[in-house]
Order: structure tokens, then sequence, then C-alpha cells
């Protein structure tokens, strides 16, 4: 099969799994399913790549175990976190500003725009499974390695923070216990370490993927630059008090020590 073939196969897919999800959104009014979609997605783009014909080889298992976890946690964390909870507000912002034509103007700006960032972030993936040596190699153990010091900084960080906001007496605080007292943001940096050591899995017995790095460069621009901490932190400085001092001492993306001032 040529590559060519082979990616098309996985954008069409791709794009029937997000129609499927806007026309969930709907009738229920709410556009935030899009985040449960975004995890399975990565999962249901591995699984096709594996399955249709590629070259025997490790990656042919392992990505698609590596991105399973990933996007079945990811995914099960959302949908629990907002089961029962009302449209997020930057969706609800859109839909009031757009007015009734906001539910046919969803299908490009929300789900269409997602659709071409899954697969463009993916291409690791399609490629790894699909072209690469059948033994191991010493970029396995480095990607292996980046990807679960990220998975599980991701997952720690969102149980750490789950618990915090169940507290009643964390109510208007700052989380700056566990992983939060090295990094403002533990769940982004697991998420971008995820992604780097796929990228790094993609390439073992496979230098000529190289190129693939558009995707974990877009995942990093991406969470430090454009939808990630600049989007949160400019709404928690407005809801949390303290979060001006907190931001003052620790680190926003890269977990360190935080500083100490007199």
């Amino acid at each position: 099969m040529r590559v060519a073939n082979y990616l098309m196969i996985n954008a069409t897919i791709v794009s029937g799994w997000m129609l499927l999800f806007w026309l969930c959104s709907v009738p229920v009014r709410n556009v935030a399913i899009v985040d449960i979609a975004w995890g399975l997605g990565f999962v249901l783009v591995a699984i096709v790549s594996a399955l249709l014909p590629s070259s025997e080889s490790v990656n042919q298992w392992l990505m698609p175990v590596m991105v399973a976890i990933w996007g079945c946690s990811l995914s099960g964390y959302l949908a629990w976190r907002n089961y029962g909870k009302p449209e997020d507000k930057r969706y609800r912002a859109m839909r009031d500003h757009r007015g009734k034509a906001f539910v046919y103007s969803s299908l490009w700006i929300v789900f269409g725009l997602q659709t071409v960032l899954l697969w463009i972030l993916a291409l690791p993936v399609q490629m790894g499974i699909f072209q690469t040596d059948p033994g191991w190699h010493l970029f396995h153990l480095v990607g292996i390695i980046l990807w679960l010091v990220g998975f599980l900084f991701e997952t720690i960080g969102d149980y750490q923070l789950a618990r915090f906001l169940c507290d009643p007496d964390s109510r208007g605080k700052v989380m700056d216990r566990g992983l939060w007292k090295y990094t403002r943001h533990p769940n982004y940096f697991g998420d971008f370490l995820v992604w780097w050591g796929i990228y790094f899995v993609s390439l073992a017995g496979a230098a000529g993927n190289w190129w693939t790095v558009i995707g974990p460069l877009l995942i990093s621009f991406l969470l430090m630059r454009i939808s990630g901490v600049p989007m949160l932190e400019q709404n928690l400085r407005l809801s949390r008090p303290g979060y001006a001092e907190y931001a003052r001492s620790t680190n926003s993306f890269f977990p360190w020590w935080p500083k100490q001032f007199p």
C-alpha cells in the first residue's frame, strides 16, 4: 500500500469519527463531548493503522498499546470530570455569539479543526506502524521512558487536582501541592512527554520517519503557546486570588524546585 493511500484512509476514518460526535452534540447542545472524542480518536487511528497492510514489527503492537493506554485514560478522565456539567464556558461563549448558526458552524470550527489536528499529531503513530524495522532499537527504550514519565505526570497530576477540587476547604484556593508544587501544569507537561516519547518510538528502526516531528512540535506549541498554558492561566489569574504569587515562585511548564524569595 502506498503511503498516501494509507494516510488518506486514516484521515477518512478520523473525519467519520468526529462527524459522529458532532451529530451526537446537536441534540444534547454540548460540543464539549469533542474532548472525549479526542483521546479515543488517537486510539482509533493506532488500531486502524495496525490492521492495515504494513511492515511487521514491534511497533505494530507497541504503539497501539501506548496510544490506547494514554487515550483511554484521558478520555475516561474527561468524561468523568464533565459528567452532568453544563457545556464548557469557552464553547458556550461561541454558541452565544453565533446563535442558531453555531449548530452547523461547530462542525467546522470545533470538530473539523480538531479532526485536522488529530490527524497531524498522529503522524508519528501512523508512520511508526506503517514502516519500520522488525526488531528492537535504542529509540524504543528512549521513547518508552519518555512516554512512561509523561503518562505518570499527566495521570498523577490530574488525580491530585481532582482530589483538590473535590475538597470543600480548597474552594477559591490555588493548587500548589504534589506535582503542582514543581510545575503549574504537570498534566500538560506529561502530555508533552507522551508525544515526544511516541515520536522516538516511531523513529526506532525507521529514520525516514523524522519528518513526522511536525506532530510533537505542534502539540508542544499548542500546549505552551496557544490552547494550553496561556488560555488556562488567563482564567486562573482572574478566578484565583493567590495565583499570581504561586506563578511567581513556580515554573510554568517544565518542572523545577520552587523559587524562594525573601
